[in-house]
């Protein structure tokens, strides 16, 4: 059994731009797959600072992005993600959705490049199962766009069933990981062996 995924297309500029941060994007990310959490909670696993990772909570809640949420005791103020995901239109022709889009995948870069930057760091620290599970791997493909279209459909769907906000049946020793994927053509290739 899972959770119903809650996917947002994000087309407005000023959700764009509060997602171009990488606090935010971060904060946003931990709640996806944790669940809820305090403002301190989040600053812990965001290594932030409590009063900071509140202000950025506050600004993705203004765009619908998280919200809070009662708590057991009612002296605690957690936040939860409302949504499982997000998609930008691109198919999008306003110049100010184009630039808030390319900032937002920008600093989600930044952010995925640094958090495994961070890994590597200290993957010599980690113990057990979890040591050598670990993967970089790069390709260089001769593909058409449909064709790497269709890789990247096939990958999402092998990594779907295990997105941490919409799974319910994770094993006991299941814990957070990350994978990213990034896709693109290179023109450059093709222009130097003309």
């Amino acid at each position: 059994m899972s959770t119903p995924e809650v996917r947002r297309t994000i087309t407005d500029p000023a959700a764009l731009d509060a997602l171009a941060h990488p606090v935010r994007l971060d904060l946003l990310s931990f709640l996806m797959s944790h669940g809820s959490a305090t403002a301190s909670e989040c600053a812990r696993a965001v290594d932030d600072s409590p009063s900071n990772s509140s202000y950025h909570l506050r600004v993705l809640a203004k765009h619908g992005l998280v919200e809070p949420t009662s708590s057991e005791d009612g002296r605690e103020r957690p936040w939860r993600a409302t949504i499982t995901g997000l998609s930008l239109d691109a198919e999008a022709t306003d110049p100010a959705v184009i630039a808030s889009a390319t900032a937002m995948v920008e600093a989600s870069l930044l952010l995925d490049y640094q958090l495994a930057r961070e890994h590597v760091r200290r993957r010599d620290r980690i113990e057990g199962p979890w040591r050598n599970v670990d993967a970089h791997a790069q390709y260089g493909l001769r593909v058409t766009p449909d064709e790497l279209r269709s890789i990247v459909e096939r990958v999402d769907a092998v990594i779907r069933p295990f997105i941490a906000a919409t799974r319910d049946d994770a094993p006991d020793d299941a814990a957070a990981a990350s994978i990213s994927l990034v896709a693109f053509p290179r023109p450059t290739f093709a222009e130097a062996t003309r």
